[in-house]
Parts: structure tokens; C-alpha cells; sequence
């Protein structure tokens, strides 16, 4: 059970490993075959996926002031990477441009610009959960068929291998191999019951390296009495194995430094790190809303620990890397409480590289995708839709819009989408809670009171130009502005217009503390 009385804050601390340890295993086993799918796709070596990937548990978790968000290497980065590496020319080139990006992002950190993350909208942040929610249960359900096509890590509705979400469907279906669905099956089946057996000795296992060890072993199973349903290639887990210390070390790759007088990277440098802290600032505001003491991620100390990350991460041959939504909804779903989760999954990532790859790679994509496919339904589960509908269309249609454009489109696009219905409702609503307005209630002869809010900015013009211009002739009006601390020159200048036209329609006009300017700010 969470302590909720009791939140970790600060630094590192040994004081909650017990729930911090399986959620670091969790994480790392979700994190394992991202950090190498979005490595492929990104045209990058295999390798530079899981730098980036112990380079955001072991770095980045240390300075970043959030306790469950997770970093790696992001599948919306991927195209802009791609790009990058061919523009450019070289990766050791790219790797400069990595360093370079994640300078810039500690200058961002000092400058505050973190705190444009605090204006998305709550609807469009809880739309953009949904939507990954959604996304991974229709990316892993062909992976959990055994159709292994496409690589893991591809979140974007055209898929690199030409189809969509929807096509990839219709082809695992048609492509089934067996032996996945037995495996992601039983791996369903532990993972939806394995919350009975706390109460026992069993219960302290992780259910999801329960899982994998049974995909392990139903595979070898196979192997030996069904060769049929044998899961081989690229239905496993593909780590780069070194035969040796030297090997090993040739993973690691620096920087080329000849590169900085090429435009192309200061072009790289500068996307790479505007869109990795536009994703990394999304990602902790979605982890602070599902996390279960409610802590605030404070975001330019995050920008900062990014930047940071992404300069080791270039330095040694890594991708560029963000706060991942997958990574840390699966930590906050597996129970973690502190960033030592986040440290584990770094630690748990080196360590499989260095000593157990023949291991991971005896690892099925279907068990993964059984885990996934949990957390995605966690993501979006019925109960937040119904919940979001009865707090009115204000908030439904932001979330839903958001929901949508993320699901046919990618992350990026689909959130500047929910982005703008999102204002436009804040404005709208905005706009309507201007003031109090009593014609309705009043009695016969009884003024019509307008209360003024105690903001009444421009946005609020057009609104108050249409109230006043339907008050009916003859009548007594009193706009009150007692309450107001700030009326913008717009709109006084509106109410001043209309002491002429009060004159013209007969109205008796009354005008209560509204002065002839305010400062903005002043009290």
C-alpha cells in the first residue's frame, strides 16, 4: 500500500526501494525494446538506443526534480534524427549536434521557459494519456499476434513499414503465429490475477518478470515438443552482444567535433532540442497528473537535468532522449514512489548489456506486448472518459479532439491540434465570465446590474460591445466595477463609448469604482 501521508521529495532515497526496485525492473523491461526499436528506425546504431536509456535513468533521474517520470530515447524524435543523420552526414556529426541540443536546453532551464508546460490545458494532457493508452493497445496487439513487422517503439499512425495502425491490424490477423498468442495469453492471464496473490509469499514477485520468465520458458517448451510455435529472429529481443571488454567498448562512440562549422548542425541541434522540451514538458505534466501524491515537477530544473542527459548521451555515442509518457506511466502503473525507480531501470539497462544479453534476447515480444497492452488499457480506461463528459463539453470536446488527432496523426501534431481546441475553450469560456448579468431575475423597474469580473481583459471586448448593445431602451443600467482589479483600455473605452449611446436610447446609466485607467498588476 502507498503511504500518501508520507510523499518522497527530494533526492535519492533507499527508504522505498521495496516499491521502487519492481517498478525499475517493470519499466526497464518495457524500456529494453523502445530504446532498440526507435535506435532502427531513427538509421542510428542498435546500441545507441540503450545509451540513451541508462543515460535518462542514471543521469538524468539524479537531477531532474520529478520522482516518476522515466527518460529514454523518444519515438517522436525519430523522424527529426533520421533526417539529421542524413543530412549532416556522419553520426559522430550527429552526436555533436546531441550535445549541442542539450546545451541549449540548459539555457532554456535558466531561462525559465519551463514554465510554458503549467498553460496545457488539463482536458488536452488527459486526452493525450487516452491516446497513448489507445495507441498501445492497437501498436502491441500485432506484436502480441506475433506479427512482429514493424518495429517496437513506432507510435505514429503511418507506420514505417507503409501501413497504418488500423492495416497492421488486418495483417497480424491474417499472419498469426501461434505460439505468440499462447504466450501473450498466459501472460495476460498472470498479469490480470497477480494482484490476488499479494497477500502470499508468490505475491512479492513482479508480475511482469513472472511473465517473462514463463514467455522464456513456454518458448524453449516449444522448441523442444512443437518446433511449430517456436518464436525466433524477430520475434525476440535483439541486443548487441560484445564477445569482449574491447568489443564492448567500441559500442561507445564520441563525438566529432570537425563537424562544428556545418550549418546542418547548429539546424539539428536547434529542432532536436525545441521538440525534445516541448515532448519532455508534456510528458511530466501527464506524469504529475497520475501520480498518486500529486507532486509538481518542477519543469525548468527538468529542462535543465534534460539537457544534461542529452549532453552525456551525445558524448558517448547516444540518441537524444526526453521524458517518456510510455516509460513513466508504466512506472507510476507498477507502483514506483521515487525517482530510485527510475535509477533502477538505468542500473537494470547496463547491466543486461554487459552481462546477460544472450538472456534478453531468449525474451518474446509477445510477453512485452502483454505488458504494454495493460498498461494501455490502464491509460484509457472507460471510467475517464465518463468522467470527462460530466464535467461538461468545455472540457469532453478538448479531450476527445486530442484523443483523436494523436491517434491518426503522431504525438506532436495531435497535441497542437487539442492544443488549439483547447484555448479556443479557454478563451470562450473566458470570454462568457466576464461579468454577472441580471436582466433575467430583475423585478419591474428594478436596474439592470452588470458586475464586472476581476479580470476583464480585450479578449472580453466583443462580449460586453454585444451585452451593451441589447439593453433595452428606457431602462436604468449600473455597471459595477467594485470587483475589478484590472479593465483593459479596450474595453473602458467601450463603456465611455456607451455613456453616449445610453444618452440616445433613454437609459439611465450608472457607472460604480470603475476608474479611467489601471495598471496592470496593481492592486
Amino acid at each position: 500500500m502507498i503511504n500518501k501521508t508520507k510523499p518522497p521529495l527530494g533526492g535519492l532515497s533507499f527508504a522505498t526501494i521495496r516499491q521502487d526496485f519492481p517498478s525499475g525492473l517493470v519499466v526497464f523491461l518495457v524500456a529494453l525494446p523502445l530504446c532498440l526499436g526507435i535506435a532502427l528506425a531513427s538509421g542510428a546504431p542498435l546500441f545507441s538506443g540503450l545509451i540513451a536509456g541508462i543515460v535518462g535513468g542514471l543521469v538524468v533521474a539524479i537531477f531532474s526534480g520529478s520522482q516518476l517520470a522515466v527518460s529514454g530515447p523518444a519515438a517522436g524524435l525519430t523522424v527529426i534524427v533520421l533526417n539529421a543523420i542524413t543530412e549532416i552526414g556522419s553520426y559522430k556529426g550527429f552526436l555533436l549536434a546531441v550535445v549541442l541540443a542539450g546545451a541549449l536546453q540548459i539555457i532554456l532551464g535558466f531561462a525559465k521557459a519551463g514554465t510554458i508546460g503549467k498553460y496545457f490545458p488539463s482536458s488536452v494532457i488527459k486526452g493525450m494519456l487516452a491516446a497513448i493508452g489507445i495507441i498501445l493497445i492497437m501498436k502491441q496487439i500485432p506484436h502480441a499476434l506475433g506479427y512482429d513487422a514493424d518495429y517496437n517503439g513506432d507510435f505514429n499512425f503511418i507506420q514505417s513499414d507503409s501501413e497504418n495502425s488500423f492495416t497492421a491490424l488486418i495483417s497480424a490477423l491474417n499472419k498469426t503465429n501461434l505460439g505468440a498468442v499462447i504466450i501473450s495469453i498466459v501472460s495476460l492471464i498472470i498479469l490480470i490475477n497477480w494482484d490476488k496473490l499479494k497477500s502470499t509469499k508468490l505475491g512479492i514477485v513482479p508480475a511482469p518478470l513472472v511473465v517473462v520468465t514463463v514467455g522464456i520458458g513456454l518458448n524453449m517448451f516449444f522448441e523442444t515438443t512443437h518446433q511449430i510455435f517456436t518464436l525466433r529472429n524477430e520475434h525476440l529481443v535483439t541486443v548487441p552482444f560484445a564477445n569482449s571488454v574491447g568489443e564492448f567498448i567500441t559500442f561507445f562512440t564520441l563525438p566529432d567535433f570537425s563537424y562544428l562549422n556545418q550549418i546542418s548542425v547548429y539546424k539539428a541541434a536547434f529542432t532536436l532540442a525545441i521538440i525534445a522540451s516541448i515532448e519532455t514538458l508534456l510528458s511530466i505534466e501527464a506524469i504529475d497528473k497520475i501520480d498518486p501524491y500529486k507532486r509538481d515537477t518542477p519543469s525548468n530544473q527538468e529542462l535543465k537535468a534534460q539537457g544534461i542527459g542529452n549532453m552525456v548521451s551525445g558524448l558517448i555515442g547516444g540518441l537524444p532522449l526526453t521524458a517518456v509518457i510510455v516509460r513513466g506511466a508504466a512506472n507510476v502503473n507498477a507502483g514506483a514512489q521515487s525517482k530510485m525507480s527510475s535509477v533502477m531501470h538505468g542500473l537494470l539497462l547496463l547491466i543486461s548489456a554487459i552481462f546477460i544479453p544472450n538472456v534478453i534476447n531468449l525474451i518474446p515480444y509477445a510477453s512485452l506486448a502483454a505488458i504494454l497492452l495493460v498498461t494501455g488499457y490502464k491509460l484509457t480506461k472507460v471510467s475517464l472518459y465518463k468522467s470527462m463528459l460530466n464535467v461538461g463539453t468545455n472540457q469532453f470536446i478538448p479531450f476527445i479532439v486530442t484523443i483523436l488527432a494523436i491517434v491518426f496523426t503522431d504525438l506532436l501534431i495531435g497535441i497542437s491540434i487539442g492544443l488549439a481546441v483547447g484555448v479556443f475553450y479557454v478563451l470562450k469560456n473566458n470570454m462568457q465570465n466576464t461579468y454577472t448579468y441580471n436582466i433575467k431575475t430583475r423585478k419591474n423597474n428594478e436596474p439592470i446590474h452588470i458586475v464586472l469580473s476581476e479580470e476583464v481583459s480585450f479578449l472580453n471586448k466583443a462580449s460586453i460591445i454585444q451585452k451593451l448593445e441589447d439593453l433595452p431602451a428606457y431602462s436604468h443600467v449600473i455597471i459595477d466595477g467594485s470587483r475589478s482589479r484590472y479593465i483593459d483600455y479596450d474595453v473602458l473605452e467601450v463603456i465611455n463609448d456607451f455613456k453616449d449611446t445610453a444618452k440616445f436610447k433613454n437609459i439611465k446609466l450608472e457607472l460604480i469604482k470603475i476608474k479611467d485607467v489601471y495598471r496592470f498588476g496593481a492592486h
